[in-house]
């Protein structure tokens, strides 16, 4: 069984400030090696629940977060901050689950650290009438290559927000926000064992799930400015649903994601500079 994991950083048990999981400072040092832990304990779970081969996607900031040697189960590790597919870099068809570890509360939500892909221009995400985060808008990626997404680790609002879009997905809360940049964390031992454990049932049991209901999407996205909407529209796919609303439709869920990476990563400058 083939087994692929998104790692992002902010859902990580004891993280809380951007300190620690931005930059090469000590905290951040520290940061990466509470990530490193999640990450591990997920993949000895789904090594115990039937996993043969995992591969590791850095998700998080320059996607460099975690020493190659250090990483468990021999599983193989995408790095580096330019990929076509960013989050979902190396998913496609020949693999069984989709695991996404240490994510967290979407765009508005009153968890730590919360934001979706781009904080300086994404105010809110919705698919279809459900607001999302990143682990709702990956999932476009796990939708179009038939592969199912089996489990979330993060805060209680990155899981629930997950599972209102995937329901059945299995589920692993570290921490409960207390606002943007406090949480209450489990110990990082504990956390590793929820985790550990939330990985192997959810990867034993992957045969029979299905893959994220999300053909024929429709994602809406609401930006700072409408200079940021109007940047946007120059990719195609990308329609102007109001001043500050941005339409991403299609029949093909990876056609939808392309969009929306493209059109995050378009307005970057513009966004940045309001």
């Amino acid at each position: 069984m083939k087994v692929y994991l998104s790692s992002d950083m902010e859902g990580t048990a004891g993280i809380v400030d951007w300190a620690q999981c931005v930059g090469d400072g000590p905290e951040a040092i520290a940061g990466r090696r509470l990530l490193l832990d999640e990450v591990n304990a997920a993949i000895g779970g789904a090594v115990e629940g039937g996993a043969t081969e995992v591969v590791v996607n850095d998700s998080h900031s320059t996607m460099r977060n975690l020493p190659p040697g250090a990483i468990a189960g021999q599983a193989s590790y995408i790095s580096g901050s330019h990929k076509p597919l960013y989050m979902m870099q190396g998913l496609d068809d020949s693999f069984d689950a989709v695991l996404f570890v240490s994510y967290h509360g979407s765009a508005g939500a009153p968890a730590g650290l919360s934001h979706t892909y781009n904080p300086r221009a994404v105010v809110e995400a919705r698919l279809g009438e459900v607001v999302t985060g990143e682990a709702g808008i990956n999932a476009l990626v796990a939708a179009h290559y038939g592969v199912p997404v089996v489990l979330v680790t993060g805060d209680r609002h990155a899981c629930e927000e997950t599972k209102a879009l995937i329901p059945g997905v299995h589920t692993a809360v570290v921490k409960e926000p207390i606002s943007r940049l406090a949480a209450h964390s489990l110990h990082p031992d504990r956390a590793c064992e929820l985790i550990k454990e939330a990985a192997y049932t959810a990867v034993a049991s992957a045969a029979g799930t299905e893959p994220p209901p999300l053909g024929g999407a429709d994602l809406v996205v609401s930006v700072r400015t409408a200079d940021i909407a109007e940047a946007a529209t120059w990719v195609r796919g990308v329609e102007r649903a109001g001043p500050r609303n941005l339409r991403f439709t299609g029949a093909d869920p990876l056609a939808v994601y392309r969009s929306f990476c493209a059109a995050m990563l378009l307005t970057r400058n513009v966004a940045e500079a309001v």
